[in-house]
């Protein structure tokens, strides 16, 4: 991890990636669509559908809650084959904890789907999104599904995006090109999260699309490499959700050559894909639901990379700590005392921490007065680093984190009334 978090800024110049607009169907071979189905009450578009030209070489990761929502249980049995044509999401309800119900529901919503397209229903996956406990309105369900099919567009993508939305504010999209073999390789993606946020992969949903040739076991590993450092350091809240999936989709029409780890352009590809996947997770962490603030914890100097996290983590989780950064409250003492309790090995007259490039604790030493306000005339930002140096070893990792306010609160005691 820490190789990584060292030469994160230095993406574009390593492998050339471009930014580009657009978000899943930026790469060619995708068309997509986000339409009203009348799932929220509230009439906004609730509905989305990604569709690939031909059946695409697929991979996807899953919640890691052991209560798993029923279109997790059915997507992540049907990505195990490695091929999908299109993939479903609602927004509005989870159809979660639903039971034999939900699972026939979701079944019925990929078959919709297929039947709209006119592709193999075992190719199509889906995805929920909403309150749990509530099972899905089956007939707006497949008004939906047929609504979005006859929708689909090249330019559709920002409509998706827009109809997976629940307490976000604004859509999520990404998009980066890189030149391998020769040919323009294009990555895109769009996500959806505000609350409910873990670094266990979050409630959040996520479609990643390429028109790069790649084989479905190199695809696999290529996700799992990049929601490692990306939707799995995001946190707004600690709470892991039922129904986190990532779904990536690869035409193969950009015409390079095959890739695979053995492939002398695989590290710019895989370098392209995380700088989108962390792209769309930091869009997560800055909508965090009542956020005001947008923190990137960094620790290094750790007896190894797993103890960096465990502190990052617990850092980045602390309720205390976020409201703190929340009241411009420099509580360095609330930091440090989560990283005590994080499991790693610490020591506390080694370790230092930083807000900026302003030393709150040293060793064992504190911060004056004068230190004290400039701490705060960092917190002020609506961006900043917090950094704890536990000087024991070569150890680092990094969490993208938001702060806890009023409206957060607000959000989530009226979520479902």
């Amino acid at each position: 991890m820490s190789a990584f978090c060292d030469n994160y800024n230095n993406f574009r110049a390593m492998a050339n990636i471009t930014d580009i607009a657009g978000g899943i169907t930026a790469a060619a071979g995708f068309r997509a669509a986000g339409v009203v189905a009348g799932i929220k009450k509230s009439g906004r578009k609730d509905f989305a559908l990604v569709a690939a030209d031909v059946p695409a070489v697929a991979a996807a990761v899953f919640t890691t809650n052991k209560v798993a929502a029923a279109p997790v249980v059915l997507s992540r049995e049907r990505a195990a084959a490695g091929v999908v044509a299109a993939v479903a999401l609602n927004s509005g309800c989870a159809n979660a904890c639903t039971g034999p119900q939900g699972l026939a529901d979701a079944r019925e919503m990929a078959a919709a789907t297929a039947a709209a397209l006119g592709v193999d229903e075992s190719a199509v996956l889906v995805c929920s999104t909403g309150v749990i406990g509530k099972l899905l309105p089956m007939e707006r369900i497949k008004d939906g599904a047929r609504l979005a099919a006859a929708a689909l567009s090249c330019d559709g993508g920002a409509d998706a995006a827009e109809a997976i939305m629940t307490t976000d504010t604004v859509d999520k999209q990404y998009a980066v090109q890189v030149e391998i073999d020769g040919r323009l390789v294009t990555i895109g993606g769009m996500c959806k999260g505000s609350g409910m946020i873990e670094p266990l992969m979050a409630t959040m949903l996520g479609v990643v699309t390429t028109d790069a040739a790649i084989g479905a076991v190199a695809l696999d590993a290529a996700l799992r490499q990049a929601v490692e450092v990306s939707f799995n350091r995001a946190v707004v809240d600690g709470d892991c959700s039922t129904n986190d999936t990532v779904i990536m989709m690869a035409s193969g029409v950009a015409g390079n050559s095959e890739l695979s780890a053995e492939h002398p352009g695989w590290n710019d590809f895989v370098e392209a894909l995380q700088m989108v996947c962390i792209e769309l997770a930091k869009k997560i962490v800055l909508d965090g639901e009542g956020a005001t603030k947008f923190v990137t914890v960094r620790v290094k100097g750790a007896v190894n990379d797993a103890d960096a996290h465990k502190v990052a983590r617990a850092i980045a989780k602390s309720a205390l700590v976020k409201t703190s950064w929340f009241g411009l409250d420099p509580n360095w003492g609330r930091v440090i005392a989560a990283a005590g309790y994080s499991g790693a090995v610490i020591d506390d007259q080694k370790a230092q921490i930083y807000y900026g490039e302003i030393c709150a604790y040293d060793r064992g030493e504190v911060a004056d007065s004068l230190r004290i306000e400039a701490l705060r005339k960092v917190m002020e930002a609506p961006s900043f680093d917090v950094t704890v140096n536990l000087n024991l070893g070569n150890g680092a990792d990094v969490v993208y984190t938001c702060d806890f306010s009023y409206d957060y609160v607000k959000i989530n005691a009226e979520y479902t009334t």
